[in-house]
């Protein structure tokens, strides 16, 4: 157990330069969205769009069907193993298994086609772009480091529309460098690309074993968004909790 007079000493010995997000669930909310419902209403949006472009498709409960056990598959295979798919490369594939060809812009726009309903459905947390500009204003730099099977381009625009893509200096997708939270080696290229040594930076997320316990080893500073207050943390315990975005700042402040 940490004394008080440790985490004091602690707080002053380390001089904040950066917070890196977790992105869903930590400043994007998607957790009252029903997964399954978003995907079928992303597939019709999908399927309209490629006969739109003249593809020959198949019937909509074969797209539909296909592709969504595609996605499960690829999803489960990456929790067991660590590494991220694309899921340009899945739409790709099934392009091609189909005897149509799309080019990267199409490709690109049919992933979004998939994702736009979940966009429309996400809120942003409470305060939290508040908070952003905070922060930007007194020059601590922002990155994002998500874990994802889109692409980045896609979530890049979903944060251009939600008004957040220019708070970030780097954005770092899982499924563009292929690692997983919480393995170390997401975490070291995204305080690389931020410029941003470990015990200069905060990780702000709201996943004990992909955010925290990732973040705990790479050594950076965690702060725990527990929404309801109820965690709690066993084994993995980040250094901060909080149940609003507008105490980050507080937490912060014991840095300077």
């Amino acid at each position: 157990m940490k004394c008080g007079n440790t985490v004091i000493y602690a707080a002053m010995a380390r001089k904040i330069e950066g917070i890196l997000f977790d992105l869903g669930d930590t400043l994007i909310d998607f957790a009252h969205c029903s997964m399954t419902e978003m995907f079928l209403a992303g597939a019709r949006l999908g399927h309209e769009y490629l006969q739109e472009i003249g593809k020959t498709v198949p019937n909509f409960r074969k797209f539909h069907f296909r592709q969504l056990w595609a996605i499960r598959w690829n999803c489960l295979k990456a929790r067991v193993t660590g590494r991220e798919f694309n899921s340009l490369d899945v739409l790709g594939r099934f392009a091609r298994k189909w005897g149509y060809e799309l080019t990267e812009a199409e490709n690109q726009e049919l992933a979004w086609r998939f994702y736009q309903p979940l966009s429309k459905a996400a809120t942003i947390v409470p305060g939290a772009e508040e908070v952003l500009r905070t922060f930007k204003k007194t020059g601590l730099k922002l990155g994002l480091v998500s874990n994802t099977f889109l692409s980045g381009a896609i979530l890049d625009r979903h944060l251009e529309t939600a008004g957040l893509r220019d708070m970030f200096e780097t954005r770092i997708y899982s499924s563009e460098v292929e690692y997983r939270k919480p393995h170390p080696e997401i975490f070291r290229i995204a305080l690389n690309a931020v410029g941003l040594q470990p015990d200069n930076a905060i990780f702000v997320g709201d996943s004990l074993k992909a955010d925290i316990a990732g973040a705990n080893r790479a050594g950076m500073i965690t702060v725990l968004r527990d929404l309801a207050g109820r965690r709690k943390p066993g084994r993995i315990k980040p250094d901060h909790t909080l149940t609003e975005m507008t105490e980050l700042p507080q937490i912060v402040a014991q840095y300077e």
